[in-house]
Order: C-alpha cells, then sequence, then structure tokens
C-alpha cells in the first residue's frame, strides 16, 4: 500500500526518516543507454521522474496484481518520444490481466484520446534484451504464480510466499538478492521478515536486499537487528551488477 499508509498515524507513518516514504516495489535495470522496467506501479510516473527514465525499451512483470500493474498508462509519453510501441513480458495469466484491466488499451475501437501503445510478449523462458539475459525464476505469491528475475549476479524476487526447490538452484552464487519481507507477523501471501532471513541463510548471497516492506517495519529500528549483509532496501537504492 505504500508507506505512509493512508489513514494511518503509526510511527513508522509518521517518521520524519526519509527511508520510511516508501512507494510500491519496482526496479529499473539501466545498461548501455537501454533501460528495462520490473512492473508498472501506481507509482510509476513519480518514480520515472526521479530516476529521470528518458527512454524506455521494454517492462517485465513478476505479476498481475494492482500495485505491480496499475501505472501502465503512464508510458504513453515514451510512446510519443519514442515512436514506437512499448514490449511488455510476462506470464500468460499476467498478460490475460492485463487485457482485463486495461480493456480500452486492447479493444479494437477508435480511441477518442491516447492510450499506451504496447506489444504483448509470453515469458517461456530466459530473455535477452541488448545483449543482457534475464532469467525468469518461478514462485509461488499464496496460490497465485509469480515470477523474480536473475540477472547476471543479482536477482529480483518480490511478492512471494514460497520458492519451489527447483528455483532456488538459480538464486546461488549471487552477489545480491533482492526479496520481499513484508512484516514480521504472518502472512498467506507474502515471505516474513524471519522466513526471508532464513532463506538467504540457505541461498547464500553476498548481500540482501528486503522490498515491499509494510509500515510495520521501521527501517532504522530494522536494520539494527538484522545481520550485516541484509538490509531493508530504500526508494532510490542503486547496486551495481557485474558480469
Amino acid at each position: 500500500m505504500g508507506v505512509p499508509s493512508l489513514g494511518c498515524h503509526c510511527a513508522v507513518c509518521e517518521s520524519s526518516d526519509p527511508h520510511d516514504k516508501r512507494m510500491r516495489a519496482s526496479a529499473l535495470l539501466s545498461w548501455g543507454g537501454h533501460n528495462v522496467v520490473i512492473d508498472t506501479t501506481p507509482d510509476f510516473r513519480s518514480q520515472a521522474l526521479r530516476a529521470k527514465l528518458d527512454r524506455l525499451d521494454a517492462v517485465i512483470y513478476t505479476h498481475a496484481h494492482a500495485d505491480h500493474i496499475m501505472g501502465l498508462d503512464d508510458i504513453r509519453p515514451y510512446n510519443f518520444h519514442q515512436r514506437s510501441p512499448i514490449p511488455l513480458y510476462g506470464s500468460e495469466e499476467t498478460l490475460a490481466r492485463l487485457r482485463e484491466q486495461f480493456g480500452y488499451v486492447f479493444r479494437e475501437a477508435p480511441a477518442w484520446s491516447t492510450i499506451p501503445s504496447v506489444e504483448l510478449h509470453t515469458i517461456k523462458g530466459p530473455l535477452n534484451f541488448f545483449e543482457l539475459e534475464i532469467l525468469p525464476v518461478a514462485a509461488k505469491h499464496g496460490p497465485t504464480d509469480v515470477l523474480g528475475f536473475r540477472i547476471r549476479n543479482m536477482a529480483y524476487l518480490t511478492d512471494f510466499s514460497s520458492v519451489p526447490e527447483g528455483s532456488k538452484a538459480l538464486l546461488t552464487g549471487l552477489d545480491d538478492l533482492v526479496l520481499s519481507a513484508l512484516r514480521d507477523a504472518p502472512h498467506v501471501m507474502h515471505s516474513t521478515v524471519a522466513q526471508s532471513l532464513a532463506l538467504v541463510d540457505e541461498l547464500k548471497p553476498k548481500r540482501a536486499w528486503f522490498t515491499h516492506i509494510a509500515h510495520d517495519l521501521g527501517h532504522e529500528q530494522t536494520n539494527a537487528r538484522l545481520p550485516q549483509y541484509v538490509r531493508l532496501a530504500y526508494d532510490g537504492l542503486e547496486i551495481e551488477v557485474r558480469d
């Protein structure tokens, strides 16, 4: 829901620490003048402005829940500037949900206003963008299938409750693992801090970053009780990924 959470006056929502001001979780991959975004959150416009994102080559989706897709309409300026549709990549289920949620984009009817111009591509295996390979990693988000992604020696895995053994084999030898840790209290759809710490201990990345964080977790207070190689991620965090 983002932090501060609407209508809440808890210590984290009223914190003056800028690390406790959190937009919805997404990531930007930038290399060689190319840009690929993971998830278009409802905050996508603000996130793109903050990152000074002047070009968008593609969007890849983890899944189709509202907090990961509802900023799709804001890709329209990139259509104007680049004079081309934006490729969108996701599972068959995710693409079906995009067609449902954004029916006006895919309806074969005259549009009275501008609409996003997109091309849909089903993820069936590794993706290759301008010589960068992005490897999909399957996980479960409660009953929902979701995708994480491995990019060289970094992986991004948000909104999961469990990771199959076959996927864990794709998450070894990492420099950085970005993974969700919603809160301390159990949740049927999300990994908790303790569960994510156990996964980090099992996979043994050099560093781990917790994302998709609820307002239950204050940045400074939570970092103080985590191992030094595990930190809460924060808006604007940049990670350099080596070859």
